[in-house]
């Protein structure tokens, strides 16, 4: 397994999608960042409330930007060795389908988390500028707890569109079309008390703490987020004929 990850990385260092997806974390901070500047009313900025740019970045990244950038780095990588025609040489290593796909999807996992994180750095480091003596370890948690779970989550919540572009045996690209439909029907789901507890990107905002939910409906959120990786791994044994 640890060879195969070190592949799967080495791969990632010849490839434009990393960089692309890096891009695009960068491009949400500071989109994020200049709406902010809009005057709120004559006298404040929305920037001025401590916290606004943590809160709204997160939204704004889930709603919009990265499980379509998550979306087509996981399809990239599980798909790149059929749509290369490289998979017949691996085969011939051997090498194990299982532990191929697992490596992939391993590798996906961590960087959902890591895009995460690395907007949560961008935009606490805007906050500890902006509002040195209102920043606390207790916010600084807080955000950190809640972006780290936005990871999880939005990797549980785009893993059947990553499996499924496989599956339909189409180019990586669609799956990040794919994704930023599914993405986005989340702004409308959640203004549904009933909806936003069962589609999985606005699950994601209950199961973090984004918005205020039951425990009840939060276990709901989870068990959705959760059948949805159940669902991709499914496809995938499908798809690979995993042995």
């Amino acid at each position: 397994m640890k060879t195969l990850l070190w592949a799967e990385l080495q791969k990632l260092r010849r490839s434009n999608i990393l960089f692309v997806t890096i891009f695009a974390v960068f491009f949400v901070a500071i989109l994020v960042f200049s709406g902010g500047v809009v005057m709120v009313s004559e006298e404040q900025y929305a920037l001025n409330r401590t916290g606004w740019y943590l809160s709204t970045a997160q939204v704004w990244a889930t709603l919009f930007v990265l499980p379509a950038m998550l979306a087509l780095f996981g399809s990239y990588l599980i798909c790149r060795e059929e749509q290369d025609d490289t998979m017949k040489s691996l085969l011939l290593i051997p090498v194990s389908k299982r532990e191929l796909t697992a490596a992939k999807l391993l590798v996906t996992f961590v960087f959902g988390i890591f895009i995460y994180l690395l907007l949560f750095l961008l935009t606490f480091s805007a906050e500890v500028i902006l509002h040195t003596s209102e920043v606390s370890f207790q916010m600084f948690f807080h955000f950190l707890n809640m972006y780290l779970l936005e990871g999880i989550g939005v990797f549980l919540a785009v893993s059947p569109i990553i499996a499924l572009v496989p599956y339909w045996k189409k180019s990586y690209w669609l799956a990040m079309v794919l994704a930023e439909l599914y993405s986005f029907a989340g702004l409308f789901m959640s203004m549904s008390p009933v909806l936003k507890t069962f589609y999985p990107i606005s699950a994601i905002f209950g199961v973090s703490g984004y918005y205020e939910t039951s425990p009840e409906g939060r276990f709901c959120s989870l068990l959705v987020l959760l059948l949805c990786g159940g669902v991709s791994l499914l496809f995938l044994q499908r798809t690979k004929g995993l042995h």
